[in-house]
């Protein structure tokens, strides 16, 4: 719940940091070199509305073990990762990763793939944990997920 609470918060404020300057978002992604002009736009807006999405219902449903906002949280995780992986590898310099928009700006470093390591980590603990929640039984009784039910 409390790892659900933190990253609700962060990417709530990492999607409205993103909308408060979306203007500059495009220009942002292009940097990292795998897209550009309409398709950065069409990236920018996905990924602020993953974050949103997930963030939201961190926040407001902290206890759910729905898969829904894991997937979401995962596939935006994913994205921004794989564009600071690849921008890395290739020596290209960003100014700005963009989590935030044209706020809390810093530089993609290995200390941004490392936070980027840190948002997979955490996704495949959301997932751990919502595979072990109990599931009601058709008695009503909870079972552990992963529990073979013999009648």
């Amino acid at each position: 719940m409390v790892l659900r609470i933190v990253l609700g918060t962060l990417y709530t404020a990492m999607a409205i940091g993103q909308l408060a300057s979306f203007e500059h978002m495009p220009g942002i992604l292009a940097a990292y070199g795998l897209v550009s002009g309409g398709a950065a736009t069409g990236l920018a807006a996905a990924l602020i509305a993953g974050e949103l999405t997930a963030g939201l219902w961190f926040l407001a449903r902290p206890r759910s073990k729905a898969l829904a906002p894991v997937w979401v949280y995962t596939a935006v995780s994913v994205v921004w990762t794989v564009l600071a992986v690849q921008a890395y590898a290739r020596g290209l310099a960003v100014d700005n990763c963009g989590c935030f928009g044209t706020y809390l700006t810093q530089r993609l470093s290995w200390f941004v793939l490392v936070q980027d390591a840190a948002t997979l980590l955490y996704a495949g603990i959301l997932f751990r944990s919502a595979r072990r929640a109990p599931v009601a039984s058709p008695a009503g009784r909870e079972e552990a997920s992963g529990d073979v039910r013999v009648p």
